[in-house]
This record gives structure tokens, C-alpha cells and sequence, in this order.
């Protein structure tokens, strides 16, 4: 399954959307905020759940998906060259793109990874090429030991979940939505995962910020 929207890019063009279009539905309405607590044991509740759905996937299959979600993003991207795309170290079952992301340095894009700064802080994204050193940062994930802070284009962001309005539910941080309210130009932001991880809404928050599009295997 896929899901797509008709996304604008930089420079004023239009970032394809070949498949079908899948429509996001009614504006989510936030929960009442004397709820958030009760909002916040669900998602980690849902967390859990989806996390270990997940990792129960044989390696050869999220293989297999990973690959067919790259072949989306290619379909949707309309254009590498000299953008910055903010891609991920893959963690925890997420799909594995880093092959893609070495295609879009061959196509004349450029690709940065997120750095967890501080708890708390928006995180930096830093340029990266493959032979360049890594560090274990926050939760043992690799991300650039050094390199220029750059804004991207373009993000590819990985889903715990995600619902039909686009939400993200991530790992818990709040560091997905800091970093994009911290921007002043928002990117696109394209949403990547396994079709399991769709729920009926994740019970969007203030602070919650949509994806442009989500794609899945």
C-alpha cells in the first residue's frame, strides 16, 4: 500500500505523485488538554505495540519493503540535484534506505543526517557522505561526528505510526516536531514505514505537526 500526496518542492516545482492519491481527511482536532496524560499512555502503549509488530518482521522481509519504499521515493522526488535531503541511520526495524541515500548523492543530491544535540533542542542536521566518520549519539544511533548544519529540502522521516491526517507517532522525544517548528522554511517532509503501522489517529496535540505525505511498502 502507498500513500501520496501533490506536494510543492523548492523552487516553486511540483514533487510527482504517480500512484494513487490518497485523501488525508477532515482537519484532526486536538485532544482536550486536561486529556494529554491519558493521551500520552496511549501512544505509549501504541508505542510498544507497534515497535515490537515491527521487529517480529523477518530481516529478508523489511529488506524486501524497505526496497519498494525506496522505489516510491524515487517515483515522488521529481528532482535530486541540489537539494538537501534529511534522511536517517536506520533503528530499531526502521526501513533501510541507506542504498537510496548513496543513489541520491549519484544524482547530485546531497544527503544530511539528524544529531541529537541536547534533550530538549530542535536537532542539527549535518552533511554526510559515505566513508565519512560516525558517532554513536542519543540512543546509541550512528549520526555524523562532525560536518557542516545544513536545512533541508526535503525529509524523510521514519514512523513508529502514523495516521490518515498524517500525524507521526515517533519514539516519544517530541525531537520530529521541535526540529520542524524550529525551521523557518519547512521542508517536505515525506513519512516512511511498513503498512502495519497506520492507525486510526494518533490524537494529534498543539505541538503535533503533519507529514506532506506518507509512503509505505
Amino acid at each position: 500500500m502507498s500513500q501520496q500526496g501533490r506536494l510543492s518542492g523548492g523552487g516553486g516545482e511540483t514533487i510527482a505523485a504517480p500512484v494513487p492519491v490518497r485523501d488525508a481527511g477532515p482537519a484532526s482536532v486536538a485532544e482536550p488538554p486536561e486529556r494529554w496524560a491519558d493521551v500520552s499512555r496511549w501512544r505509549n502503549g501504541e508505542r510498544r505495540r507497534l515497535l515490537a509488530q515491527r521487529l517480529a518482521l523477518d530481516v529478508e522481509e523489511r529488506k524486501l519493503r524497505a526496497q519498494r519504499i525506496a522505489s516510491l521515493l524515487d517515483l515522488t522526488i521529481s528532482r535530486f540535484s541540489g537539494r538537501v535531503v534529511g534522511a536517517y541511520w536506520p533503528f530499531r526495524g526502521e526501513p533501510d534506505l541507506r542504498d537510496w541515500t548513496i543513489r541520491v548523492i549519484e544524482r547530485g543530491g546531497r544527503i544530511a543526517l539528524p544529531v541529537v544535540i541536547q534533550k530538549g533542542w530542535p536537532l542539527e542536521y549535518r552533511i554526510w557522505s559515505p566513508g565519512d566518520p560516525l558517532e554513536h549519539g542519543a540512543a546509541n544511533i550512528l549520526s555524523p561526528a562532525r560536518g557542516p548544519a545544513v536545512r533541508p529540502d526535503i525529509v524523510i522521516a521514519p514512523v513508529v505510526g502514523f495516521d490518515i491526517a498524517h500525524y507521526r507517532l515517533g519514539y516519544g522525544g517530541g525531537f520530529f516536531d521541535r526540529t520542524l517548528a524550529a525551521m523557518p522554511r519547512k521542508p517536505v517532509v515525506i513519512g516512511v514505514g511498513y503498512r502495519e503501522a497506520e492507525i486510526s489517529t494518533i490524537h494529534p496535540q498543539p505541538h503535533d505537526i503533519p507529514m506532506d505525505v506518507v509512503l509505505t511498502d
